[in-house]
């Protein structure tokens, strides 16, 4: 399965690019995972998430699963993600979308198939891309029935 991250702002900072390279070096086939970086968008709030938001569309096509990360979206167990990541192989590919400092737009939103929240916290994006790799192999990991999530 092929899993499409976009990102928007920089590409990730040296101490999480060990993280998430530590992650994607474990994960098995048929778990493939791309990053694509949007800049961040010079405009103002209500502008820049608009921008942000229509550039990120345009990186996903029709046939894509978009989960769209948001803290206000629905909390998901390590099974459950594993399970929905597993129950779309009938899309081209999973996107996986983290948004920029405002958020994305309502086109996003009703674009996004599912609207996943890591936590009601708020982490810094750096950080949100190393939990979310470590998530993806962790959700390959229970599908293909390995020791490396307990319960």
């Amino acid at each position: 399965m092929t899993i499409k991250i976009i990102a928007v702002g920089k590409k990730h900072e040296k101490w999480v690019t060990q993280g998430i390279d530590r992650y994607e070096t474990r994960l098995r086939k048929p778990w493939d995972v791309s990053w694509v970086y949007l800049p961040h968008s010079s405009l103002a709030e209500e502008q820049a998430r608009a921008e942000e938001s229509k550039r990120i569309l345009e990186k996903v096509s029709s046939d894509d699963y978009l989960i769209l990360l948001d803290e206000r979206g629905k909390n998901l167990s390590s099974p459950e993600l594993s399970a929905l990541l597993n129950s779309n192989l009938g899309f081209k590919q999973v996107v996986l979308v983290i948004g920029g400092a405002y958020g994305v737009d309502e086109s996003v939103r009703s674009r996004a198939n599912t609207v996943w929240s890591l936590s009601k916290l708020v982490f810094p994006h750096q950080l949100v891309r190393l939990l979310l790799t470590e998530q993806i192999y962790r959700a390959g990991e229970i599908a293909n029935n390995r020791p490396y999530h307990h319960v």
